[in-house]
């Protein structure tokens, strides 16, 4: 099948994205999720698919000047959940080394994460048995083991430079304004679910409440 511009795109995102993973130092030791590919692949390249050119090409141009100046953003976007998941070793030892995030940026960024965090609910609500093999949901409900799909998404929105957040929220905000709304995470499980095999949603719900 050839690919097009955006599909070589995604793919060196995601690329990018493991060989920066594959540097990213995990408390006790290599984490087993650090040599899975293929599922990497399949979950970063779905939710890829719901970006637009122009966010991507910011992002990958995010991942190039990462590396220029020494920054891993896999490693980074680890280090900003453990605000939730681990505050005192974040404070100490992540926080000082980081760069801090303007108020506004932050306000922006929970606007977004609200949005996304209802979607993931709703999502939820229609297909428990994918729901079910999802992260939990909100930040209160972190354990250090745990971490949630809010504190997941809120670490990633803080590794974005400015042109590359701009660009998602509005990406969002287009979405939450269509008639109907369009739910980012029920694209992305579509997307997930089709390069796992499965034609629908329907079907691979289905397949998990047998």
């Amino acid at each position: 099948m050839t690919m097009n511009h955006d599909d070589e795109l995604r793919e060196s995102i995601v690329r990018h994205e493991w060989n920066q993973f594959q540097n990213t130092n995990n408390e006790g030791g290599r984490a087993a999720c650090q040599g899975n590919w293929p599922v990497f692949h399949q979950m970063r390249s779905a939710q890829f698919l719901t970006w637009p050119h122009d966010l991507l090409s910011s992002y990958a141009a995010d991942l190039d000047a990462a590396d220029k100046v020494g920054r891993n953003l896999v490693t980074e976007k680890y280090g900003r959940m453990m605000a939730a998941t681990a505050p005192d070793e974040f404070r100490k030892n992540i926080e000082p080394y980081i760069p801090r995030l303007s108020a506004d940026r932050i306000a922006r960024q929970e606007q977004v994460i609200k949005q996304q965090v209802a979607w993931a609910a709703d999502f939820r609500s229609r297909y428990p048995k994918l729901g079910q093999a999802m992260r939990v949901l909100t930040t209160n409900e972190d354990t250090p083991q745990a971490t949630s799909f809010e504190t997941y998404l809120r670490g990633e929105l803080g590794t974005y430079s400015d042109a590359t957040f701009d660009l998602y929220a509005t990406m969002i905000n287009e979405r939450a304004s269509a008639n109907p709304p369009l739910n980012i995470t029920e694209e992305t499980l579509l997307h997930t679910v089709r390069l796992g095999g499965f034609e629908s949603l329907e079907e691979a719900e289905a397949v998990q409440a047998a």
